[in-house]
Parts: structure tokens; C-alpha cells; sequence
């Protein structure tokens, strides 16, 4: 079996616009990945296609190889067009053998994962509002629910918004109960004193994590205030390198690992989740993509004995957006069922993607303002 043609489909949406590909064989089976970053859209589709001296010609059935070809051709850099290729060998493999991708990394241990919602707070920053919201949510069956409190702050907090801050976490935890678990978003954005004050402030309200609340690489800043405060801080979307992550564990004061499977491809993130097994951590693999991520996260994290629970926006994206990946897991009552069709179980409705193209105006305006006008 040989690569023959790979195929990109930028997807636009008022968010970010979503990267696709499609990997073609001589033998008719074809795989799929998603390369979405941040806002780089067309450079990283473009990287997909200069990438093709190191895959086109080869065996996808190998997807080790493939991506280690891709790995040393970038100079040792993870990439989200490199991620994406060797997604779609995996899919490919998994196909040729007729199982699903779970099945290649030995099996299911969980028949279905928790997830959290994601995105669902887009709106003002107004207590009322984060509360209602996040009660919304909870009806919707969700035991869990991430969010961002924090506005357009970097670095440091006024004491305004601060205060601000502290009472949206507070609002949110009044609004879905005490069953429910709350995850604070930091966004890599704070200075580590601050970081800390915040981290001790919303300590009562029993938050499952604390996310990223200092520049994720700045691994010494990271554990400064995991080391300082009673909420447990989670980390590693921002990681490229296999190294950061024994870094970061060999202190032994995060466990809780969020590789992104996009940048580093299935390969290295299985890496992690093992890695993270080693130092008894558990994985929630970062997932703010398309409802494609969702899939690719459900396999990796089925076969994960150190799973914990899975990030989801599918519910609160367009509407449209679980029709470009038919197939694709849906939540219920908190869960999503792990796919057993042959590889990803899910494919790309080219005619569906087509209906959205690439959106010039797609920007997350992080840390300048609140979800209600990066929506606009």
C-alpha cells in the first residue's frame, strides 16, 4: 500500500477555522486527521503538502516512520500538519486490519469517558449570567464544565478584576451544586504571585483544576504555584517535546496531563499518557478543536488506564459542526461511547465542508475580550 494523494479542507467558523486532511492509497483506503492550531490556518495547510516529500510514495501502514520522517525533516519540531498525517496512517492501519484504533494500542479500558463541556459561557461577564448558564449545562447532562473567568487580564489582576474573577468561580459553583466539578481556565497567562493569590482564592470552591495558570513551558513557574496552593493545576497543551513532561513529573506535584494530540501526533501523545502513568498521573488529553478532535481524543483515551475525563465544545460549536465529521461521538448524560467502527470510525462530508469555507474574520481575541465579542 502507498500514499498516493493527500487532500487539506479548511473549514471557516466565527471561532477559529479548522484544518483537515485526507490521505489517499493505491489501494482505495483513505485516512483522516485534523491540523488545526491556532490562527494559522492556510501556513499550516501549507505545511501539510511541503511535508509530502517525507510521506508520499511511503506505506501509511507505518505511521511510527512516517512521522519520525516528518519529525527530523522539521529539525525535531512537533507540528500540527505533521500530527495530522500521522493521525491519518493510524486511521488507515486501523482500517486495513478491520478494527477500530483503540483496538492498536491494546484494547479498551473504558467502554465510555467522562467529558466536561467547554465554550458554553460565551456571553457577558455578569454573574447572573455564568450562573444561569452553567445550570444550562448541567440539564444538558454534564457532570463537569470548564470556563474562564479571568476576561481580557495578563500577567496581573486589578483588584476590580480580581474580585470579579473570584465571584464568577463562586457564581458558578452556586449554579450547578456541589455534585458537579468546576474547572478554572487560567489561558498561560499570569505571573506566579498572582497565579498563586487566585490559585488560594478559589481554593473553597472546590475546583477539579486549576488549567495552565502560568506559561505552560515555564515549567519552574509551574510548579511554584502547584507547590503553593491546595487546587490541583493541570498542564502540557503548549508541550512539543517528549522531555517537558518527564520534566514537569519528576517533581511530582502536577498529575494531571494534558497533552494535545494534535500537535504531537498518536504516537507521542501515547508516549505521554505512559509517561504520565510512570509518576502516577492521569491524562485529560486538551481537545478545543472540531468534533474530529473529540473522536481522536476518545480512542487515545479509551486504551489510557490513567484516563480521567475528556474536554468537549462539540455541543456549544455551530450547529453544523458535527455534520462535517459524521460519525463522530455525542455526549449523553455526561459520556461519550468510545467508537467501534474500523479506525477513527468517523470520515469528512467534503460536500458539508465545502458550505463553509475559510473565515477571514476567525479570532480568538484572547486576553483583549470576553467570548461575547470574539464571537461577532
Amino acid at each position: 500500500m502507498k500514499i498516493t494523494d493527500v487532500k487539506t479542507f479548511i473549514v471557516g467558523n466565527p471561532w477559529k477555522n479548522w484544518v483537515f486532511v485526507k490521505v489517499c492509497t493505491d489501494e482505495g483506503i483513505t485516512g483522516v486527521g485534523e491540523a488545526t492550531g491556532g490562527h494559522d490556518a492556510k501556513p499550516t495547510e501549507a505545511q501539510v503538502h511541503e511535508l509530502s516529500r517525507f510521506y508520499m510514495g511511503m506505506d501509511p501502514r507505518h505511521p511510527t516512520r512516517i512521522y519520525e520522517r516528518m519529525y527530523k525533516g522539521l529539525f525535531f519540531r512537533a507540528s500540527h500538519a505533521a500530527g495530522a498525517i500521522e493521525t491519518a496512517c493510524w486511521d488507515i492501519l486501523a482500517k486495513s486490519l478491520g478494527v477500530p484504533l483503540w483496538q492498536l494500542f491494546g484494547g479498551k479500558m473504558h467502554d465510555r469517558l467522562r467529558v466536561y463541556a467547554n465554550a458554553w459561557y460565551k456571553g457577558p461577564r455578569d454573574l447572573g449570567f455564568f450562573r444561569e448558564k452553567a445550570a444550562e449545562v448541567v440539564e444538558m447532562g454534564y457532570t463537569a464544565l470548564k470556563f474562564d473567568p479571568f476576561g481580557s487580564a495578563h500577567r496581573t489582576l486589578s483588584r476590580e478584576e480580581e474580585k470579579l474573577s473570584v465571584s464568577l468561580v463562586a457564581a458558578v459553583r452556586e449554579g450547578v451544586g456541589d455534585d458537579v466539578d468546576i474547572l478554572v481556565e487560567g489561558h498561560d497567562r499570569f505571573s506566579v504571585s498572582t497565579a498563586i493569590s487566585i490559585g488560594k482564592q478559589i481554593a473553597e470552591y472546590r475546583p477539579m483544576w486549576f488549567e495552565t495558570p502560568v506559561r505552560s513551558t515555564d515549567i519552574p513557574a509551574t510548579v511554584a504555584v502547584a507547590k503553593a496552593i491546595d487546587v490541583p493545576v493541570a498542564v502540557g497543551e503548549m508541550y512539543d517535546q517528549i522531555g517537558q513532561f518527564a520534566e514537569l513529573l519528576e517533581h511530582r506535584v502536577v498529575d494531571i496531563v494534558q497533552a494535545e494530540p494534535l500537535a504531537l501526533g498518536i504516537g507521542t501523545t501515547r508516549q505521554a499518557c505512559a509517561l504520565a502513568y510512570a509518576y502516577g498521573a492521569v491524562v485529560a488529553l486538551h481537545q478545543a478543536q472540531s468534533p474530529l478532535a473529540t473522536a481522536i481524543c476518545a480512542h487515545l483515551h479509551a486504551a489510557a488506564p490513567n484516563f480521567l475525563i475528556q474536554e468537549c465544545f462539540d455541543d456549544f460549536l455551530e450547529p453544523w459542526a458535527r455534520d462535517c465529521v459524521p460519525g463522530v461521538p455525542v455526549p449523553k448524560d455526561g459520556y461519550v461511547e468510545v467508537p467501534d467502527a474500523p479506525g477513527l470510525g468517523v470520515d469528512l462530508d467534503e460536500a458539508e465542508m465545502a458550505k463553509h469555507p475559510y473565515h477571514p474574520d476567525a479570532f480568538i481575541r484572547l486576553f483583549e475580550d470576553g467570548w461575547e465579542s470574539r464571537r461577532r
